[in-house]
């Protein structure tokens, strides 16, 4: 029979070793570097952009970013509402090699599956509208795809600091940027154990066109379904994650500063909206990996460890919780002294367990040391978030972008209710500046 000096070393072991573990890997790992005699170049690569608005500034200066890489075209997908101002924009512009696309609703999955068939080229990288890449990205991020084997590549992201934020910006980005940075932190470790990682992150990824152009991933990406009751229309990224790893694709992450995107969070409340429905994603996702497709069991074992198993098991205040009750359990015959040196070494650790991984965040902003407090705050109140979001996994809605949910329901539909117009575009035009 386990006494509480077990469990506590058995739940204690699972918990850290795979910090410790990932902490190493993290260490460890290199990107893929460029090769001297590279076969792909940039005008072998089209970027799509699915797009609500179609135009403004932040789009604006993203497909600048974008075009200072020079990619043999852009390909931006917006709604027929936004249609026109997508094509002042182009014009007005003169973005030449920016092709403007639209669907008749605001769907991320109908926008780049309306894009795949106009791509010319044997790369196709998706890009939000609001990152902005660095003139270095595309080859880093072609490297990989080199090897016939790789089927796609994730980069590296980083939260773009406001310049003069107020005290409620600060915390609200300083969240956001801890969030991307153990984002970062997880994908470069489990990359160099076993090739896998959470997500290939649809802020800036690319693939072979030759495998979204497949007809079975076609029609499995504009037909998926959760639960045999809803098709999904929604989590995008995660869909083409799982689909490279059953179809037995390697997948890449260039941890390197010239593959760094720049990106945007919300630094304001709604950055909790965005939390939850990155968590629904995760469980629909995770869920889906572990007990439906099953493949990281075998091909990605200790990532399906280190990452997908969290969803269901990591619950900070919970896990910290139950250790100090374990502890204070076993210890009940010790001196005072040696239990308090005792609950001073636990607590120590849990401590420093907190920001380890984020380690980098803090040598390249030190002032943000004294915010550290707030993470591990949010850290225990994100369990209350994550367990609402396993209650309503049905729900997709952003609720954090304007006119992202005008059609929310159009993301999860009830199988029984579908009708053949959900299911097809309609008066879909494509238009070159």
């Amino acid at each position: 029979m386990f006494s509480c000096h077990h469990v506590f070393i058995l739940l204690f072991l699972y918990r850290y070793v795979r910090l410790a573990v990932n902490l190493v890997a993290f260490c460890l790992h290199r990107p893929i570097p460029l090769p001297d005699n590279p076969r792909l170049t940039s005008q072998d690569v089209t970027v799509v952009i699915p797009s609500l608005q179609g135009d403004g500034g932040e789009l604006w200066e993203t497909i600048r970013s974008i075009l200072a890489t020079e990619p043999h075209e852009i390909i931006l997908v917006t709604v027929e509402a936004q249609e026109q101002r997508a094509r002042k924009m182009a014009k007005e512009s003169n973005f030449s090699k920016v092709r403007i696309c639209s669907v008749s609703q605001p769907n991320k999955r109908r926008q780049m599956a309306r894009a795949i068939p106009e791509v010319r080229t044997e790369i196709t990288v998706f890009a939000d509208d609001d990152v902005t890449w660095p003139s270095t990205l595309l080859p880093w991020m072609l490297a990989p795809l080199e090897d016939e084997q790789y089927g796609g590549v994730g980069t590296n992201q980083r939260l773009r600091r406001a310049e003069r934020p107020n005290l409620q910006q600060r915390i609200w980005g300083y969240l956001g940027a801890l969030y991307l940075e153990r984002r970062n932190f997880d994908c470069a470790s489990c990359m160099f154990i076993d090739g896998g990682l959470p997500c290939l992150s649809g802020r800036t990824v690319a693939y072979r066109t030759s495998i979204l152009r497949d007809e079975s991933f076609t029609y499995q990406f504009t037909h998926e379904e959760w639960l045999g009751q809803y098709q999904l229309n929604a989590d995008d990224d995660n869909f083409i994650t799982r689909w490279l790893i059953s179809h037995g694709q390697k997948i890449s992450y260039q941890h390197h500063k010239q593959a760094e995107v720049l990106t945007t969070l919300e630094d304001n409340p709604k950055f909790l909206k965005q939390c939850l429905r990155w968590s629904r994603s995760n469980w629909r996702s995770n869920i889906t990996s572990m007990f439906c497709d099953g493949h990281i069991w075998t091909r990605q074992p200790w990532s399906a460890y280190a990452v997908y198993l969290t969803t269901v098991s990591h619950w900070a205040i919970l896990w910290d919780a139950l250790l100090l009750y374990l502890y204070f359990d076993m210890t009940r015959s010790w001196t005072p002294k040696s239990q308090e040196v005792g609950l001073a070494t636990l607590a120590s650790w849990i401590f420093l367990s907190k920001f380890l991984k984020l380690l980098g965040h803090y040598i390249r902003h030190p002032i943000d040391f004294l915010l550290l407090p707030v993470s591990i705050l949010f850290g225990y109140f994100h369990g209350l978030i994550k367990g609402y979001a396993m209650l309503s996994l049905n729900v997709t809605a952003w609720g954090s972008r304007e006119g992202a949910d005008d059609d929310d329901g159009y993301r999860m539909i009830r199988v029984s209710q579908k009708h053949q117009e959900a299911l097809e575009f309609r008066n879909t035009v494509c238009y070159t500046q």
